[in-house]
């Protein structure tokens, strides 16, 4: 998915997991609190069923988001 610059996908919940991978630009995310948490390419989100959270972005952001009843980003991360 692409949002535009000064774009925002709004306050809403995850109908199942997902994890939301920025590929490129950079912009922000948050969870039930709407406290933004800036995210650039390379960094990722993880929200659960049923979690309120948004995402946008100030310069433009491309994401791949995943979404899945058995999602389990732990199996995706690297452990330094």
């Amino acid at each position: 998915m692409y949002i535009d610059p000064k774009g925002i996908l709004g306050h809403h919940q995850a109908p199942i997991s997902q994890l939301f991978v920025v590929v490129q630009g950079e912009g922000w995310v948050t969870g039930a609190d709407q406290k933004q948490i800036n995210i650039k390419a390379g960094e990722a989100a993880f929200w659960e069923k049923g979690e309120w959270h948004t995402s946008g972005s100030n310069s433009g952001m491309t994401a791949i988001l995943i979404q899945s009843e058995s999602l389990n980003p732990q199996s995706f991360m690297k452990i330094k």
